[in-house]
């Protein structure tokens, strides 16, 4: 039985994931966590679990943490995951570099897993984008473009920017070297070998990605669709039950795979 707990219990993926624990076989919901003053907190969440607002006492029942919260809590699960001696899935998107900085600091200790997309569609994915870039040359201009629901606060996505490291890493340079600026604000001709960004907000779409690489007298599209919010949640409970009991270190959705 591996023991789960979820932190950002009370939102629409905290949802989701709960209710996948409870429909996985041998896994086990530990608990729930909201921040302070979340009207979930003190509700029953199953088994006669209370959600709560600490996240360390939760940390000490599991065999593995979740995290969909926001980068500002990041620091503090961190340091309950290691109080608790748990593992911790990381699916918090917008993370800075100081963010990166804790999680390694963390790994040393305990095992990690980060992602900006538990899909399992979505890490093939970025597999099949970095295979590709790697075996075409710069000549093959890279655009990425991506749809979410209306209430999408970040752009690029996360998952966009996933697969936009995925194609740098396959060119040999870092995203931020290769990366284009909008062209709205960068009017003029496309810089050969870089890679752009398309950002499209409307509706209730759970998020749909397309990689483009268009050479000369020829194109190929790689597409991922999310058909709804589960996706996500059986993708991060597969990933918790793969990670719990893992030796301490930092780990990618792709190690899941064999692909790390």
């Amino acid at each position: 039985m591996i023991r789960i707990g979820v932190l950002g219990a009370g939102g629409r993926m905290g949802q989701a994931i709960i209710s996948e624990v409870q429909a996985t076989p041998d896994s086990w919901l530990a608990g729930g966590v909201e921040r302070p003053g979340h009207p979930m907190c003190g509700s029953v969440i199953g088994d006669g679990l209370v959600m709560c607002a600490n996240a360390a006492p939760v940390a000490h029942k599991a065999d593995v943490l979740i995290d969909f919260t926001t980068p500002e809590a990041l620091d503090e699960h961190l340091r309950a995951a290691q109080d608790g001696k748990a593992a911790i899935v990381i699916g918090t998107t917008g993370l800075e570099a100081r963010h990166h900085a804790a999680i390694d600091a963390a790994a040393r200790t305990i095992p990690v897993l980060q992602t900006a997309n538990t899909s399992l569609g979505v890490t093939l994915l970025a597999a099949l984008v970095e295979q590709a870039t790697r075996a075409l040359d710069s000549g093959w201009d890279v655009e990425i473009s991506e749809l979410h629901h209306r209430h999408k606060v970040d752009a690029p996505s996360g998952t966009a920017l996933f697969l936009g490291e995925a194609a740098a890493r396959g060119r040999g340079a870092p995203l931020e070297t290769l990366r284009l600026p909008p062209y709205e604000t960068n009017p003029g001709a496309r810089r050969p070998g870089g890679i752009g960004f398309a950002s499209l907000r409307g509706g209730t779409a759970a998020g749909d990605h397309r990689v483009l690489l268009a050479g000369d007298g020829e194109r190929i599209e790689l597409t991922h669709i999310a058909e709804g919010r589960d996706i996500f949640a059986k993708g991060a409970v597969k990933a918790a039950r793969w990670l719990a009991g893992r030796k301490p270190g930092r780990y990618r959705m792709a190690d899941i795979f064999g692909l790390g």
